[in-house]
């Protein structure tokens, strides 16, 4: 943050800062208007707007949740094995193309690391995730980002999860209704995934904890 912010400013960092950590992404101007009292999105737009000005966010053109913060960006140069041991790198893997049947944290499947701590999320993170495509921009995940991911099998509906279709790795809304799965895009172009469990496989890899403006290359999502 390059300048101080108004007290009313303050509460809308704070307000998208719990907001990416409850969730693992950024509220709408909709979301932010309603939480503070606003007459308006547009309100809610002005003050954004002045936290771009300020540094202290950065927004990404039209998409309903483009809000980043600059503090979790990652870094562009991976971690190296400065001592020459061959010791694992320090921080989190970031995971490019998964190949089928094999585990996702797999070592060919780990482009780099990341020197951030998994406590830097809430719950922490196990893994970053590279994303592909613009089936979740609608909550701001984009193409290139970095999806930090806590790895568990129990995931609650609404929550945005990596989960492993036969062969392929996606990143969707979760919902489900007795053994009846449904895995949603935010995105109106991608039509909803429905899954049987009784004659379907499904496995959860995780649930998304944030969001990190990722760097160049192929991904997953």
């Amino acid at each position: 943050m390059t300048q101080p912010l108004t007290a009313r400013q303050q509460n809308v960092y704070d307000f998208i800062v719990k907001t990416m950590g409850d969730h693992g992404y950024p509220p709408t101007r909709a979301e932010i208007a309603r939480a503070l009292g606003f007459r308006s999105p547009n309100a809610a737009e002005e003050h954004l707007r002045a936290l771009e000005r300020k540094g202290a966010i950065r927004i990404v053109r039209n998409t309903s949740r483009g809000i980043r913060l600059p503090a979790q960006e990652a870094p562009d140069e991976p971690a190296t094995d400065t001592a020459g041991n061959g010791e694992t790198p320090q921080g989190l893997p970031i995971i490019g193309e998964v190949a089928a049947g094999s585990p996702i944290l797999a070592a060919e499947h780990i482009d780099r690391y990341c020197p951030l701590p998994a406590e830097y999320f809430t719950p922490k993170a196990d893994y970053l995730l590279r994303v592909r495509g613009l089936s979740m921009k609608d909550v701001g995940i984009l193409e290139g980002d970095l999806l930090a991911v806590h790895r568990t099998e129990r995931v609650r509906d609404g929550q945005i999860v990596v989960a492993r279709l036969e062969d392929e790795v996606t990143v969707k809304r979760f919902k489900r209704q007795g053994h009846h799965v449904q895995l949603t895009a935010e995105n109106a172009d991608f039509t909803p995934i429905n899954i049987d469990l009784r004659t379907q496989a499904l496995d959860i890899e995780g649930v998304g904890v944030g969001v990190i403006r990722g760097g160049n290359g192929q991904a997953l999502g």
